[in-house]
């Protein structure tokens, strides 16, 4: 740092105090070595307003040379923390406690361990500031907090005994029972008085994580070889639910405190905590997350945490203790299943068989699958993906209809020490369908080629029973190969006159005008009639009106559109009259649709679907929505190929997942089939179309208008009622399959229109 250089950063420091030019220089060459460029702009604003506060040299100064390193310990962020609350204490009557809230900041900061603990800790202090300040005698509001001087005087004496859930028990009590009483309260906050000292012993129990970090992280080295950084968290400032331990890219998050528990340290605690992580970190791996319904997740991840632990004590053999006394032990009939859900607490009797060879259970699920687990542990290759369909087969044979029921039986179900498994999950919902098939691959070695997605299940409506039949259609979905696209091409050509006529429609749907958007705050240019009348209103002395510009937007379409194809066996039988057959003139047909879509610039997708029974329900995207019509799309388009059956319930959900991902005003689902739902698992032909009819029910309390096309060359009387069963008024249906491309896209311009 050359002297112009620091001369920059001593004008950027908005401050005339002449003591600072002598320590400015050392304070600026710490922060450089510890701060981002970001950082040091911060660092110097946070200075200059606590500066501006008008409280002397010694609150800059202990800034300058304090926060350099609370930043670097727990990120850059509590520099403008800092500097904020300093300037929330100079509002109140409480300006002396500035000093003292500075003073103790970084020895917070080091017992603390964290940016998450530290604003724990900041909102402490403001709780206590303001229900102190001004509550004597109830009416005086310019009186200053008489404890908290005191109390900031003892934060480090206080935080090398309590953890942050104590601390707010001790000022809790100390301002419940003095609020009213200043000689009393500063008594209390300055542990003069006996009942402050017994409160603050009531409240000083369990193992703090930062009176034991360094043990830890060398217990996490030695013996896992791992050197991930702790994180503390508090449990007390959760008012929804306990936070869980857990891993992320930004280290390892642990309890700052753990108890003693049933006869197991809180040091103990700890060692098993981290041990179960790192053992995750070593022999699990993440696996796709959507295609497994709730109870599938959780009997994942409850298998796979079994499955580590079991390997680590196989390693550590000392671990089985710790596990054991810390697992709790559910009692085989304590769960009703005539009352309340019991899948938690199957799983957690499974749980427990597993790490147990002694264990009391003689449930048969239990005993059979804990031999399972056992035999598949034995094989050296078994890794999370084996795991999985153990425990989806252990929900598939286990399940009961009150799993359903909202009350579900969590008695000695929660085992604390386990993470909240994040770590194992991909979720692949954010995206589009092709760049989630990219990112698959990207999950593959490069040498394979990736397997494809694992199979997304979907319940499917029984209507003799008015239920739905969980987790009952395992779907697969994949990219279309491609083909020429030249054939497309080729289609198009032949179509040519169509196409001008479609063109002509096209401009007349496009949009075209601008329309004004007026009382905008931000806007490209300014709307006189508003800034005129503005100007009035603050001549006059009244407030005037900010919303002074205008900007514009498109007064055009905002649509989505899903065109799901049925690609059964039927469509390649050559109609009546007709030369192609029914495959080839949908692909006519969707190519001239998708040619009008794009023109017309809305969001559309395009995918075909075919069955063989249940277990195989195939689909296959064509065009995603990030895709433009281009030459990819159209050799996936040409290579399209029928064969199989007719499952339709479930393609129309998995359409709709992704239809309703899309942030578009209007949303249609275009189905284009020529026949009845059927697949050949299926004896009752009312079956599949019940459970269409109820997905198009569940589509359209989503938002989504479903709309079916029906190729049907040979209509007798009667034969079409299926379709109207489906899709009520919503459709229509097309006997002369020749003039399918001429009518495709002119039907969904009248939809669109």
């Amino acid at each position: 740092m050359n002297a112009d250089e620091l001369q920059a950063y001593r004008d950027a420091l908005k401050c005339n105090f002449k003591d600072l030019d002598a320590v400015f220089e050392d304070c600026m060459r710490e922060a450089l070595s510890v701060l981002s460029e970001q950082g040091i702009r911060d660092y110097l604003d946070g200075a200059s307003l606590i500066c501006m506060i008008g409280r002397g040299f010694e609150p800059v100064l202990v800034y300058l040379e304090e926060m350099p390193q609370v930043a670097h310990k727990l990120g850059e962020a509590t520099l403008s923390l800092v500097s904020q609350t300093v300037w929330k204490i100079s509002r109140s009557p409480n300006g002396k406690a500035i000093p003292p809230f500075l003073q103790t900041i970084a020895e917070a900061a080091r017992r603390l361990g964290s940016e998450e603990q530290l604003r724990h800790y900041i909102d402490i202090i403001l709780d206590l500031m303001e229900r102190t300040t001004g509550s004597i005698h109830g009416f005086h509001t310019t009186i200053p907090s008489p404890g908290l001087p005191e109390m900031l005087g003892q934060v480090p004496y206080l935080l090398n005994n309590l953890s942050l859930e104590g601390l707010r028990n001790w000022i809790d009590y100390g301002v419940r029972n003095y609020q009213s009483h200043p000689d009393r309260q500063r008594d209390y906050f300055s542990l003069q008085s006996a009942d402050s000292r017994a409160v603050l012993q009531r409240e000083r129990h369990g193992t703090l994580f930062v009176d034991n970090e360094r043990k830890l992280d060398l217990y996490l080295r030695c013996l896992w070889q791992d050197a991930e950084h702790l994180v503390p968290y508090s449990s007390a400032f959760d008012e929804l639910r306990r936070p869980q331990p857990y891993y992320d890219a930004y280290g390892i998050r642990v309890p700052d405190v753990y108890d003693d528990l049933d006869g197991i340290t809180g040091i103990d605690r700890y060692r098993a905590l981290l041990a179960h992580i790192a053992a995750h970190r070593r022999w699990t791996t993440p696996i796709i997350a959507d295609n497994f319904s709730p109870f599938q997740r959780i009997a994942i991840e409850i298998l796979e945490d079994s499955r580590v632990e079991y390997l680590a004590m196989r390693e550590y053999p000392g671990l089985r203790r710790l596990f054991l006394g810390l697992h709790p032990q559910p009692v085989e009939d304590a769960c009703d299943p005539d009352k309340e859900s019991c899948i938690r607490h199957r799983l957690a009797m499974l749980s427990y068989a597993i790490l147990d060879a002694d264990h009391p259970y003689t449930n048969a699920d239990i005993v059979e699958f804990t031999r399972r687990f056992h035999e598949a542990i034995a094989d050296e290759n078994t890794g999370t993906k084996e795991i999985a369909s153990l425990a989806i087969s252990f929900v598939a044979k286990t399940h009961l209809q009150s799993d359903q029921r909202p009350n579900v039986h969590f008695t000695d179900t929660l085992v604390d020490y386990r993470d909240d498994n994040r770590h194992m999950w991909r979720f692949i919902e954010e995206g589009d369908e092709e760049e989630m098939f990219e990112e698959q691959r990207k999950l593959e070695p490069e040498e394979h080629e990736p397997e494809g997605l694992p199979p997304r299940h979907y319940p499917e409506w029984d209507y003799s029973t008015s239920t739905y039949r969980p987790d009952w259609v395992s779907l697969y979905e994949s990219l279309h190969p491609a083909g020429d696209a030249g054939t497309i091409d080729r289609l198009l050509e032949k179509h040519a006159g169509l196409a001008k006529q479609l063109k002509q429609i096209l401009d007349l749907l496009k949009p075209q005008q601008y329309v004004r958007v007026r009382y905008q705050e931000e806007g490209s240019e300014l709307d006189l009639d508003v800034a005129i009348r503005s100007l009035i209103d603050f001549k006059s002395g009244a407030q005037p009106d900010p919303r002074i510009n205008m900007s514009h937007r498109h007064d055009g379409r905002d649509i989505a559109v899903m065109l799901l194809l049925d690609l059964s066996a039927s469509l390649n039988e050559i109609p009546e009259g007709c030369e192609q057959t029914i495959l080839q003139l949908s692909q006519e047909a969707v190519a001239l649709l998708a040619w009008a879509i794009e023109r017309l610039g809305d969001k559309f997708a395009i995918a075909g679907f075919s069955s063989n029974t249940r277990h195989e329900v195939r689909y296959q995207h064509i065009k995603g929505y990030s895709e433009h019509w281009d030459n990819t799309v159209k050799a996936r388009l040409a290579a399209m190929e029928a064969g199989y059956s007719t499952r339709m319930g479930a393609a129309m959900r998995h359409a709709g997942h992704y239809l309703e991902a899309q942030k578009a005003d209007k949303k249609l689902l275009l189905i284009l089939t020529d026949g009845e739902p059927s697949d050949i698992d299926v004896d009752d032909p009312r079956l599949l179309i019940e459970d269409a009819h109820k997905a198009v029910q569940e589509l359209d309390q989503k938002g989504i208008f479903t709309y079916c096309i029906n190729l049907d060359a040979n209509v007798v009387p009667g034969d079409d009622d299926y379709v109207m069963d489906i899709f009520g008024n919503q459709y229509t249906i097309i006997d002369r399959v020749e003039r399918l491309p001429e009518k495709l896209p002119r039907l969904f311009l009248s939809l669109t229109g």
